[in-house]
């Protein structure tokens, strides 16, 4: 009968062979023996001889690598290091144990904790460190564990425990957990580039196409040190392989020669970037790698589609890809909603004096309403009344929209001063807790200028999947005003798709402080 024999054996029968006869001894036991030989303590050198040779085998390496990354033991340092950084916080603020001050702080320590291991796993701070630069990632855990702090603030109010609460402790721990947070990653991110640098740990890939995707994806898999991804080869058209000029990249001249490579050069996995219409190549490809085991990924080549989104979903039980979905929907627009509304409310009562003397000034200034009403466009192209305070005299358009010009002779002096400043925009509040517009989001345009416009541009439309706001992307860089050519709008167009697809509270913060200190006036605002 075939017995296997344990690789602690094989070793230490070499270490007995290198040592001399008399440890040999232990070599020639019989297969019984050897499972019912008991190794001796081993010595220190020994002990740290076989340690570093298991290490240095690029499997073991590997493995380690691969426990580096994943989530549940760094789910357990992160845990770790949140306890005790709360203990830390603690005997630096009350020169005391945890247990010995108020039972809030004992609650707040175990909520917070289980709540951030969850939610650094939901938001991808585990593995994250692949895909995002180190800043990024940063930022997201500062901003992610601040929320679960205010969230185990806000449940000490309910608990009424909050008068016993130390928010100076409160303080000292999100600083120093933030710290070792960043350090652990640090180290992980710095432990894979190292590995990586070393060749360990690497997955060999094969790229199908080499159109505007495959290139990109070739450059992501280069941009990241710690990221885990190899090219050896393209299957590229040849006039797409004048785009790759690296020499050590293989060239694969046909789909039938991919299973040969990937047998040969102990390729991982296979990234396929074909363009849509590429669906009689599709079936050739899934014939060539029936029998080619390993993973293959499918990044469709989508650059010839103008869309809003690529989210890849399960509808109906079949997969599906979200083209015109923007970015802020679901749980995350409704919680922008009533964010919008309650600043909308703040905001009108602390500027209520402003806006009474405003209307006073345009009263005093000319003949006519305070303010000034017209239809605009809103979420999907739903029809509104935007309210803005006049700035013009009172005139009649004769069958088309003029937009207003430098030195236009029919805005009024309170009215220059208004545009200029961007005041005239404030009753837009108003349309914002009604629920037409958005304190962030792309500026509406006449629907004149929509007509016309959406004719000129493909994707001018699209920025109506979600609410106009009062300001935007776009104008905290500079596009506002007078578009008197179709270059201007177009570019404010690419500002406003820009903001819709990539969307997040922390963009729309951004956007509300640049407004604050530099967003209001402009050069472009007349």
């Amino acid at each position: 009968m075939m017995t296997h024999t344990s690789p602690a054996i094989v070793f230490y029968r070499a270490h007995c062979q290198a040592a001399g006869p008399a440890p040999c001894l232990a070599a020639a036991v019989s297969d019984r023996q050897q499972r019912r030989l008991t190794l001796p303590m081993p010595s220190n050198a020994f002990f740290w001889t076989f340690l570093l040779k298991t290490m240095a085998s690029s499997k073991s390496l590997i493995l380690f690598e691969r426990v580096l990354t994943f989530e549940l033991p760094q789910w357990l340092v992160d845990a770790l290091i949140l306890g005790a950084t709360a203990q830390l916080a603690g005997h630096f603020h009350f020169n005391s144990a945890m247990t010995t001050t108020a039972p809030i702080h004992s609650v707040l320590l175990y909520f917070c904790c289980a709540l951030g291991v969850l939610t650094f796993s939901k938001l991808n701070l585990y593995t994250a460190w692949q895909d995002w630069s180190m800043a990024a990632l940063f930022s997201r855990l500062a901003c992610a564990w601040g929320a679960i702090l205010l969230a185990g603030y806000l449940l000490s109010v309910m608990v009424h425990g909050v008068g016993a609460l130390s928010r100076r402790w409160l303080v000292y721990w999100y600083l120093t957990s933030l710290a070792f947070l960043a350090l652990h990653r640090l180290l992980i991110h710095a432990s894979a580039c190292h590995l990586r640098k070393r060749g360990i740990n690497t997955r060999r890939i094969v790229i199908v196409g080499y159109g505007p995707i495959g290139q990109e994806m070739h450059k992501r898999a280069l941009r990241n040190a710690a990221a885990v991804y190899d090219v050896r080869a393209v299957v590229a058209a040849g006039e797409t392989l004048d785009q790759q000029h690296d020499a050590a990249i293989d060239h694969i001249a046909s789909y039938d020669a991919i299973h040969h490579y990937v047998v040969t050069h102990d390729i991982h996995e296979i990234w396929i970037t074909l363009p849509m219409s590429a669906a009689l190549q599709m079936k050739q490809l899934q014939h060539c790698l029936r029998n080619t085991l390993v993973d293959i990924r499918w990044v469709p080549d989508t650059s010839g589609i103008q869309m809003l989104s690529s989210l890849a979903v399960n509808f109906l039980g079949i997969p599906a890809v979200e083209l015109n979905r923007p970015a802020p929907s679901g749980a995350h627009a409704i919680v922008k909603h009533l964010l919008d509304k309650l600043f909308a409310l703040a905001a009108l009562t602390l500027l209520a004096p402003l806006l009474a003397v405003i209307a006073a000034c345009i009263k005093y200034s000319s003949p006519g309403p305070v303010f000034f009403k017209q239809a605009r466009l809103g979420l999907n192209g739903k029809k509104f009344m935007v309210y803005k305070f006049r700035t013009m005299k009172l005139h009649q358009e004769h069958n088309r929209l003029t937009q207003a010009t430098q030195n236009d002779p029919r805005i009024t002096r309170i009215g220059q001063f208004l545009r200029r400043t961007s005041l005239d925009e404030l009753p837009q509040f108003l349309n914002v807790l009604i629920g037409d517009m958005s304190v962030i989001g792309p500026r509406p345009h006449a629907l004149e200028h929509n007509e016309h416009y959406e004719k000129l541009l493909e994707i001018y439309m699209v920025r109506h999947r979600v609410k106009p706001g009062i300001t935007g992307w776009a104008q905290i860089h500079g596009h506002r005003g007078e578009t008197d050519t179709i270059d201007k709008m177009e570019k404010r167009v690419q500002f406003d798709l820009y903001y819709i697809q990539h969307w997040s509270f922390l963009m729309d913060f951004r956007i509300l402080v640049w407004t604050a200190f530099k967003g209001w006036t402009g050069s472009a605002a007349y």
